[in-house]
């Protein structure tokens, strides 16, 4: 049966719990276990009201709500599920975590999440993502337990409700992994994307890290994250800037050298000074990506001397009077 949170300040229901410990020396003579265990269930009962009553109930009525509050103190800070168990008062508690990061739209990031990126740090970008969220961290992301968490970003995600219900049409449909993501990815262009959301997304296989970059190194898809020239997203975070796959031959720039590149110019297309505060739902310059000047099949290099800065419109055009 669901328990009611009492009222109780933290100090009465210390002391109470105290009592009732005090009291069970008594019940530790006897010789019958049931009716030890049975005299135990009101101090672990009372011991839960202890512990949620930490964070006060004007602030946080709920456990889902006692968990958030907890986690926006301690901000990119690791926190054991021990933790969370007693300021949410109830058995449940990684039922809320989980609804907190995927319904919710919380960015929390499990320690199971955190392993998948590390062990899935074969290319470049992934081993800079992983040595950017040590830096933040102060520990190395595989090090984290399955059992502890970390709220990556203070601000909730006020469209993750509508994401919820995608998300969920999505993960039922008999495809494979990487369909799904890229289908999940389409559904929601322009939208950031957790990791924790294509974790569930895959059944929680964790190669779906794997398979986020293969869609963008391989497919040309461009799903951009904060290592690859998007300074303003969150660790973890991925965003399909637009439904269109890049040219075939702009797929293996490495991420150092297209950073490299956005900064030199700006951030803004070279030919139009476009960038992304100009964003618009009326005009067709969406995104930045990367023009060779010297053409691939002319032997052009991924340098940052032989590239500059175009958004979509402009890049374009460039390479259709490369065609004509």
């Amino acid at each position: 049966m669901r328990r009611s949170r009492p009222d109780n300040a933290p100090e009465a229901l210390r002391q109470s719990l105290v009592e009732l410990l005090t009291n069970f020396a008594e019940e530790l003579r006897k010789s019958d276990l049931r009716a030890k265990v049975i005299a135990l269930v009101p101090a672990f009962h009372k011991l839960r009201d202890l512990g949620s009553s930490l964070i006060p109930k004007d602030e946080a009525s709920s456990a889902r709500e006692r968990v958030i509050a907890y986690f926006r103190r301690y901000p990119r800070t690791v926190i054991n599920g021990d933790e969370l168990m007693v300021v949410s008062g109830i058995a449940e508690w990684a039922r809320r975590v989980r609804e907190l990061r995927v319904q919710f739209g919380w960015l929390i990031y499990s320690g199971m999440t955190f392993k998948d990126m590390a062990e899935d740090a074969t290319a470049a970008e992934d081993a800079e993502e992983t040595a950017s969220l040590e830096a933040a961290l102060g520990i190395h992301p595989s090090k984290i337990k399955p059992d502890q968490y970390v709220l990556m970003r203070e601000e909730q995600d006020r469209h993750a409700a509508h994401r919820w219900n995608v998300l969920n049409e999505v993960r039922r449909k008999k495809v494979s992994v990487t369909d799904k993501i890229i289908e999940y990815f389409r559904k929601n262009v322009g939208e950031e994307i957790t990791g924790e959301e294509l974790k569930y997304l895959a059944k929680d296989k964790k190669e779906w890290a794997r398979r986020v970059r293969e869609l963008r190194t391989q497919q040309g898809w461009p799903i951009v994250t904060k290592n690859s020239g998007r300074d303003d997203l969150a660790i973890g975070v991925y965003v399909l800037e637009e439904d269109r796959q890049t040219f075939e031959h702009d797929r293996t720039i490495p991420d150092a050298v297209r950073v490299a590149v956005l900064q030199r110019d700006g951030f803004k297309c070279v030919k139009c000074g476009w960038n992304r505060s100009m964003l618009s739902p009326d005009d067709p310059r969406k995104m930045l990506e990367l023009h060779h000047v010297r053409h691939h099949k002319d032997k052009g290099e991924n340098t940052v001397d032989n590239l500059i800065t175009l958004c979509n419109v402009h890049h374009d055009e460039e390479h259709r009077h490369r065609k004509s």
